[in-house]
């Protein structure tokens, strides 16, 4: 399958590819895509260069905003490279993705709406020539669930309700016309159509073609990564039964796709992400994301015990952060705890780490777009790629102080989430090292030049308060 990526690369490029296929040495379909790093499947290969996925965005469903070109550039010229996208349609302005029956204004579920695809092809096309990973969400949870304790009713609008199609009714489908709980409660059976589960006939073949509708367009994209749900509760059942529907349709496109499933729990040791850690013939990534409501040294913990439990398996994969909850607007953090969360995954490991929107965090602001800088310049020092998590190299350390990730020998970068002191462990240094400071507040470096270790040790203390990167080399 010739991917929409390739569409977009330049001539040259083209040229170069059409040489090596006349040369007999055809390139593979995958060879191009978002994949685990083959160096180091702990992170991504795009392009056949490994990546490190950042950003931050203002809404998730962005497909249906109305400046997205705008709002894409603004992502890629702050060095983001990675957006969430939930299929979503329950907001004002956004439409759904059936046709409606002019005459009684019910939805056709037999029909596809030609807007609402549209729509979603474009971001695909703007994405892929922004060369921005997208994360999609297939079914976004809160569109099938009312919750009258949080004033919502999105069900109620929602073409797959009975009430709102012509092509089934409530006793044929089995699915209420209100489901008046939070997505918690698994209430509404929609969750539960899948063969392994209630096996429901009458609903299946719809949520099917919505899948094949979507995938026809973008398994033709090679910048796509495919998660099930959004902080779901229901059946695992249901989550393995739509990755392997997906991969299996990929597969007969010709192409490989990487899936996972986002479960509610905000502990990771929670008995539902073993499904999704301990299964890597059905996911081939984690998304971590509800870690992000653990704040501190916690949330540092939390996510190193996950890491470990992956390597355990002996199945490496990427662990992703798409949701990064914290703002001053926020029920889940501060916003102070966003920007330590995406520097902690960063220091951590973490194959992405992505600011969520507004309310719940800071999205693409002002704010997110300087550490989004400051990450990229971090990056053009180390290599991440290669670099691993090593808070045993520093002492006089408080929880939460600071976290360290070093190329023992070759360089080390410490980052104080409010200034601090701590001593680094240079011991593999066989030369002064340089010390460089980073300002992530405000992106840019201050240079601190040749430094003495006392003895196997470097003491390192931040100009001042605030977000700072020590990177010694």
């Amino acid at each position: 399958m010739m991917t929409k990526r390739l569409a977009h690369r330049f001539v040259a490029g083209l040229f170069l590819a059409a040489a090596v296929v006349l040369a007999g040495c055809p390139q593979s379909p995958d060879a191009y895509r978002i994949k685990p790093y083959t160096e180091n499947p702990a992170y991504w290969q795009y392009d056949k260069y490994p990546v490190l996925l950042l950003g931050g965005s203002v809404e998730d469903n962005l497909f249906q905003i109305p400046d997205l070109e705008a709002h894409l550039d603004l992502l890629q010229e702050a060095g983001g490279n990675y957006v969430r996208c939930t299929m979503s349609a329950r907001d004002e302005g956004n439409v759904w993705p059936f046709a409606r029956d002019p005459g009684t204004g019910l939805y056709d579920l037999t029909r596809f709406n030609d807007e609402y695809w549209q729509r979603f092809e474009r971001f695909l096309d703007l994405t892929a020539q922004r060369d921005i990973i997208v994360q999609f969400e297939i079914w976004a949870t809160f569109d099938f669930y009312d919750d009258r304790e949080m004033r919502r009713s999105f069900w109620q609008r929602n073409p797959f309700n009975p009430k709102n199609n012509n092509t089934y009714t409530v006793a044929e489908s089995g699915l209420p016309d209100t489901v008046a709980s939070h997505p918690v409660q698994t209430e509404n059976p929609f969750f539960f159509s899948v063969p392994e589960a209630e096996n429901n006939q009458v609903v299946l073949p719809y949520q099917q073609a919505f899948v094949d509708k979507l995938l026809s367009y973008s398994l033709s994209y090679d910048h796509v990564l495919y998660c099930m749900d959004n902080e779901t509760s229901v059946t695992p059942a249901w989550g393995a039964y739509w990755a392997t529907y997906i991969r299996e349709k990929a597969a007969a496109a010709g192409v490989t796709v990487e899936t996972t499933e986002m479960w509610d729990p905000w502990d990771l040791a929670d008995e539902m992400h073993a499904n999704t850690f301990d299964h890597p013939e059905t996911y081939t990534f984690v998304d971590i994301s509800q870690n992000n409501h653990q704040k501190g040294q916690a949330h540092w913990d939390n996510a190193q015990r996950q890491r470990e439990r992956v390597a355990a398996t002996g199945t490496v994969r990427p662990l992703n952060n798409v949701k990064i909850y914290g703002a001053e607007t926020s029920r889940y953090g501060l916003e102070r705890d966003a920007l330590e969360r995406f520097w902690r995954n960063i220091f951590g490991g973490m194959a992405s780490s992505r600011f969520h929107r507004p309310a719940s965090g800071i999205g693409l602001s002002e704010t997110a777009q300087a550490h989004l800088r400051s990450a990229r310049m971090l990056l053009g020092e180390i290599d991440v790629f290669r670099a691993e998590p090593h808070n045993d190299l520093l002492s006089e350390r408080e929880d939460n102080e600071a976290y360290c990730m070093a190329q023992p020998g070759v360089a080390y970068a410490v980052f104080f989430t409010d200034g601090g002191e701590v001593v680094l462990d240079v011991s593999a240094l066989e030369r002064s090292p340089r010390l460089r400071w980073l300002d992530a507040a405000a992106s840019q470096w201050q240079d601190a030049g040749t430094m003495t270790p006392e003895g196997t040790t470097l003491r390192l203390k931040p100009p001042g308060d605030g977000y700072w990167v020590a990177v010694v080399e």
